[in-house]
C-alpha cells in the first residue's frame, strides 16, 4: 500500500497498542504454503474469484504506490499457491484493490479502475477518476456497483451504471483504506485522523466502521482507535480479519467490536483473502515480497 516508512513508528505504536490488543489463544494459525522470491514485487491485494476457482494477486512493482510507470501487473494462482501465470495482465501502474462481478475483475490503479475480462485475461475498460488522490481498496456489490476508497482524500467513490461519483466523503471516514460490501452495508477500515500527506502518518489511529449503503448512516464497530487499517474480510463466523499495514499486524474483530491481535508481521501486511468455508486466510506481505496461506481456527 505504501513503502519506505520509518520502522520506529511501527515499534512505538505497537507498544502503545499492546495492552489493549495482546495476543490470545482465541485464534490459531497454521501455515499451509508460502511464496516469495523474484516473482513477487510489492504484492498488495489477493482475491479469490470463486467462479473460476483462481486467486488473483495485484503487484505494484518497484516504482512505488503512486508511480504511473506501467510497471504493475496481476498474477494468477491456484488456491494451493501454484503460479499459473506470473504476469497474467500487465500495463498497470500501481494496482491495489481487487474484486469481481460476474466474469469481470476490477482493479484500482491510482486514479482509475480497470476492468479485466477474466476469460480473455485482457483489460476491456477503464474508469478514470481525475480528481482522485490515491485510490486504494475496492469492492463490489451484488448489483454490480463498485466502491473504491481514496485514502488521501478521505473519500469513497462508487461506479454505477458506468459512471463514477462520490459516494461519501469527510473526516468521519478517517481516511478509509479497506472496504467490504456486506448486503446493504459497506464496511470500511480507517487509516486514522490527522492525516499527514507527506508520510501518510496520522495523529489518531483509524477504526472499523459500517455504513448503511442506502441511508449512509455510519456505525462505529471498534470504538477505540484500532490501527492503520488496510484489508478487511469476513471470517465466516460473524467477525472480521483486518490488517494494519503501517504497524504490521493481523487483527480479529468480533461482531461486538472486541479486537484480538492474531499475529505480528514486518511492516506492509496488505489486502488479505479469506476462504471462510475452508478456514483459510492468505496474507500478502508487500514490503517483504511474500504471500502466505494459513489454516485458521477460531475458538468458540
Amino acid at each position: 500500500m505504501l513503502r519506505n516508512l520509518h520502522p520506529l513508528c511501527g515499534i512505538v505504536l505497537g507498544i502503545l497498542l499492546a495492552p489493549a490488543m495482546g495476543m490470545s489463544g482465541e485464534i490459531q494459525l497454521k501455515e499451509t504454503w508460502s511464496i516469495d522470491g523474484d516473482q513477487l514485487d510489492h504484492p498488495e491485494s489477493i482475491y479469490l474469484h470463486r467462479d473460476s476457482g483462481f486467486l488473483f494477486l495485484s503487484q505494484i512493482g518497484g516504482g512505488g504506490g503512486m508511480a504511473k510507470d506501467g510497471d504493475g501487473w496481476i498474477t494468477k494462482l491456484t488456491t494451493d499457491g501454484k503460479i499459473v501465470s506470473h504476469k497474467w495482465v500487465t500495463g498497470l501502474n500501481a494496482p491495489k484493490g481487487i474484486r469481481s462481478h460476474g466474469n469481470t475483475l476490477y482493479v484500482s490503479d491510482i486514479d482509475r479502475v480497470v476492468a479485466i475480462d477474466i476469460e480473455a485475461g485482457e483489460i476491456v475498460k477503464e474508469y478514470l477518476i481525475p480528481e482522485a488522490k490515491f485510490l486504494n481498496d475496492l469492492c463490489t456489490s451484488d448489483d454490480g456497483t463498485i466502491y473504491v476508497s481514496d485514502m488521501v482524500a478521505s473519500r469513497i467513490y462508487q461506479i454505477k451504471d458506468n459512471k463514477a461519483s462520490v459516494f461519501l466523503e469527510g473526516p468521519e471516514l478517517e481516511h478509509p483504506n479497506g472496504v467490504l460490501v456486506e448486503g446493504d452495508h459497506l464496511m470500511i477500515g480507517g487509516w486514522g485522523s490527522g492525516f499527514n500527506t507527506e508520510d501518510f502518518s496520522t495523529e489518531i489511529l483509524g477504526r472499523l466502521k459500517r455504513i448503511d449503503r442506502n441511508s449512509k448512516e455510519i456505525t462505529v464497530i471498534t470504538t477505540d482507535p484500532t490501527g492503520h487499517l488496510d484489508g478487511i474480510e469476513s471470517d465466516g463466523h460473524g467477525g472480521y480479519f483486518v490488517t494494519d499495514w503501517r504497524i504490521g499486524k493481523l487483527f480479529h474483530v468480533k461482531a461486538d467490536g472486541a479486537v484480538t491481535l492474531v499475529k505480528e508481521y514486518p511492516q506492509g501486511v496488505a489486502d488479505l483473502a479469506v476462504i471462510a468455508e475452508q478456514n483459510v486466510i492468505i496474507i500478502p506481505e508487500m514490503l517483504e515480497g511474500k504471500l502466505t496461506a494459513y489454516q485458521f481456527h477460531i475458538a468458540q
